[in-house]
């Protein structure tokens, strides 16, 4: 049986538990491939279920195989495949939220999880786009339905979901606030936010209000944020939480001002995929990668995940 190298986990706890081993290459089941990993993003929900929460209920105990974002290339298609072929360059969030194993030379998912990846992009910045921008895009355009001159309120703007939500929200006509500390404030103007705001020198709420849409990437665990963030909407505003989700008490708070509150989790998505490389390649949105680590330094990139403070996104590299 043919293996391939992972980085996986036998027990729940810090970034010291990830460790490298070696699994049996997966085959494409009808309707799926099996790509070639060259490059996997980090993001702040591999870390998390790393330690307990995230998605660690839905994959169960481990051993399992992090990683949901995906840039490779296509190496084999099963039965009923039509869309891609073998040496296809596709990127892809597959299988969220169940395990997806992008910590791994190879995975096997739906082709349909996979879209062919921007051609502007190497693999390591391809890899860095899958979920982050999913997410943003996903909320902005599906679950708030922006349109042209409303405004909207990014939380964690320079964050891997932040730096797209703030382009995508302008793509579609938005006034864009962000809250990010001071030293991103120039970058994040040229990714198009009209106003930022210095979390750390002051309540973001007794500076702007009049806010048609919140899109939360902090969460109440970290200072109340979603809950404060009730007090800038404006009457019918809306409230989209990511990380932590909505309290039931949120919600009943929120319809008591008139307001509205609701939790958001991504799914793959290969139109919304497509659409975002062609942005991409049309030079209108651009990705942000602090730094490309060797996949056998994962746990590093869970440590720098966790401090909270990585401009865009980290990504680990599989192969070359």
């Amino acid at each position: 049986m043919s293996t391939m190298r992972t980085i996986t986990q036998d027990e729940l706890g810090s970034a010291e538990v990830l460790h490298e081993a070696d699994r049996p290459r997966p085959e494409p089941l009808p309707t799926e491939v099996r790509v070639r990993v060259r490059s996997a993003g980090v993001n702040p929900v591999d870390a998390k279920t790393r330690s307990g929460g995230g998605m660690a209920g839905v994959l169960g105990d481990p051993p399992f195989v992090l990683g949901w974002d995906v840039s490779g290339v296509v190496e084999q298609v099963g039965f009923g495949v039509h869309t891609l072929r073998e040496g296809d360059e596709v990127y892809g969030m597959p299988w969220f939220p169940r395990e997806a194993g992008a910590y791994a030379e190879y995975v096997t998912a739906p082709s349909r999880h996979f879209a062919r990846k921007p051609t502007s992009l190497d693999h390591d910045h391809a890899a860095a786009v899958p979920l982050a921008a999913l997410t943003a895009w996903q909320i902005l355009k599906d679950t708030a339905q922006v349109r042209r001159g409303q405004r909207v309120l990014i939380h964690a703007a320079a964050g891997g979901v932040g730096h797209f939500a703030v382009q995508f929200a302008k793509h579609f006509g938005a006034h864009v606030i962000g809250t990010a500390r001071e030293a991103k404030h120039e970058w994040l103007r040229e990714l198009g936010a009209d106003e930022l705001i210095d979390y750390s020198q002051g309540r973001f709420e007794e500076q702007i209000g009049d806010v048609d849409v919140v899109v939360d990437l902090m969460g109440d665990e970290v200072d109340s944020t979603s809950t404060r963030s009730l007090d800038v909407l404006r009457p019918g505003g809306l409230l989209v939480a990511v990380p932590s989700g909505v309290a039931p008490e949120l919600v009943q708070t929120a319809e008591s001002r008139g307001l509205r509150a609701c939790p958001y989790l991504v799914e793959p998505d290969n139109a919304a995929l497509t659409a975002i490389a062609g942005l991409i390649d049309k030079g209108e949105v651009s990705v942000a990668v602090e730094e490309v680590l060797p996949l056998e330094q994962a746990a590093e990139a869970h440590r720098r995940i966790e401090q909270g403070r990585t401009r865009g996104k980290l990504v680990l590299r599989v192969s070359s």
